[in-house]
């Protein structure tokens, strides 16, 4: 759409005007600090950090209806810094120029809605958000627009230079850190740790083939964060894992376009989201309570966070129905098939407690809950929610299994309506559907394959073995004829095609 053809009322606002305000804030001892300066966590007491905008309520000073309809044809535009996460940057950057923002093609993914099928199955009505459609196929490459361009922001401002980027991974966020880092071409480096042997080959491909430098170390994903945490505070390197605010920042685009997706109605809406290191539940709630203070939604829906059995501190610590009581313990894992939330100790646990705090105030009643669900119910669930059309990972298996989960402990009703979180491309796992099918899952992750549930394929041969085809040998006609006929018989038997034409 030319801007021509904005509407005058809008028309002022259309393209973001560039302003101050954002600020580093900690949440621990509530020091703040300027984005001038690569932080992640509080010089004073190492506790993670926010960004807060000292002019948020500048945002209000806009109608919630005028900011639907500034977004609503924003999504028209051509211009590419406005076309991904950025469609709301007075929201999540309003201090980053539009020629520092980083756009390949992330955001935006589609909402599918669950066949009728599944939702018979399952008890209510559902969508899926398909966030594996983003560039790297997951959601962190909404987390990584927001964080590398804020580093091109201070590139631009010859405030850093030659930089070295750097993040420990279960496979998503090395994909999203190495794919953004490698745009930036010569200005910036990728480093990635990997725990070895527990990411799967498809996610371990994806750093090396974007030229990332890759790193395995024995031990878990919590394990390798304390290494690139050390790395960060001895070195000058920038760290990309959800230690880095600006991640949280992108992810909380996630909140809005549901809420874009949905005419900005959260009523009777539920948000079910996997908790891996808690950034992303993190950011959807905090850009729930942006758009709520801004009049942009009238209600805060319920949020959902699901955890392993496999991997669970988020769950235990909530478990404690008294705030007070309330102590955090970090869990040893076990192996699950759902590998990017198999995080024991998660970076962002100050964060999800200090928001949802503030959700559930803000809400006037509680709107966040969490659940526990087996790793068989996990993968079952991704089998059954991709054989009615949808491109889960594990990790919308997870959700889907939560849903369900919730439905039993009557934490959402029929009534109501759910938004999954697929968080990933199922391509990403099929090693687990491989070893489903071949019932092949290790022990250790308390899986048996269900042999209703396995698909194989199968091989058809002619019963004559000299009419075999291949590259290197081509039939002539007549036993091409004979090839066809023998092999299209043995399907139609397979198939039970018993009525001809």
């Amino acid at each position: 759409m030319m801007l021509d053809y904005i509407p005058e009322d809008i028309k002022p606002y259309i393209i973001p005007k560039i302003r101050s305000g954002q600020y580093y804030k900690c949440l621990g001892c509530s020091a703040e600090y300027s984005i001038d300066k690569l932080l992640y966590v509080c010089p004073e007491c190492n506790q993670v950090l926010l960004i807060q905008d000292k002019n948020a309520k500048l945002l209000q000073k806009i109608p919630g209806k005028v900011w639907q309809k500034i977004f609503d044809f924003r999504k028209m535009l051509k211009i590419p810094a406005l076309k991904g996460i950025y469609r709301y940057h007075e929201f999540i950057g309003p201090g980053i120029p539009l020629e520092s923002i980083i756009y390949l093609g992330e955001g935006h993914t589609p909402v599918i809605e669950a066949c009728e099928n599944l939702k018979e199955i399952v008890g209510l009505s559902f969508f899926y958000k398909n966030d594996g459609q983003n560039p790297s196929a997951s959601f962190k490459d909404r987390g990584m627009a927001s964080a590398v361009s804020s580093i091109k922001y201070l590139i631009d401002k010859h405030l850093v230079s030659d930089v070295i980027a750097i993040c420990a991974s279960t496979g998503d966020t090395s994909a999203a850190a190495a794919l953004y880092a490698s745009y930036l071409g010569p200005s910036i480096k990728s480093a990635v740790l990997l725990p070895h042997k527990k990411v799967t080959p498809q996610q371990l491909s994806q750093p090396l083939g974007s030229g990332a430098q890759v790193f395995e170390i024995p031990g878990v994903f919590d394990d390798c964060m304390k290494i690139v945490e050390h790395l960060s505070t001895k070195y000058s390197v920038v760290l990309l894992n959800s230690k880095n605010a600006w991640r949280i920042l992108g992810q909380e685009s996630y909140s809005y376009e549901v809420a874009q997706d949905f005419d900005w109605d959260m009523k009777n809406k539920v948000l079910v989201v996997p908790i891996g290191n808690a950034g992303n539940i993190s950011a959807i709630m905090n850009g729930f309570i942006k758009f709520y203070k801004a009049n942009i939604i009238d209600c805060l829906p319920k949020v959902i966070g699901v955890q392993s059995e496999h991997a669970d501190p988020v769950y235990q610590y909530y478990l404690e129905p008294d705030e007070a009581k309330r102590k955090f313990i970090p869990v040893d894992t076990k192996p699950s098939v759902a590998q990017a939330a198999m995080i024991g100790n998660p970076v962002s646990m100050p964060r999800v407690v200090e928001i949802t705090k503030t959700y559930n105030s803000l809400a006037g009643c509680r709107q966040v809950f969490f659940v526990k669900v087996t790793e068989q119910s996990i993968m079952d669930s991704q089998l059954l929610a991709n054989r009615n059309g949808h491109i889960a990972c594990t990790q919308g298996g997870e959700c889907l299994a939560g849903l369900v989960k919730a439905l039993k402990k009557n934490i959402v009703t029929k009534k109501e309506t759910a938004i999954l979180d697929a968080t990933a491309h199922a391509i990403k796992f099929s090693e687990f559907q491989d070893l489903y099918f071949n019932s092949k899952i290790p022990e250790d992750y308390k899986i048996d394959s269900d042999l209703s549930n396995i698909n194989q394929p199968f091989l058809i041969l002619p019963d004559d073995p000299t009419i075999i085809p291949s590259q290197k040998k081509r039939l002539g006609e007549i036993d091409f004829q004979k090839f066809i006929k023998d092999i299209s018989g043995k399907i139609a038997k397979k198939l039970d095609l018993t009525t001809p034409l």
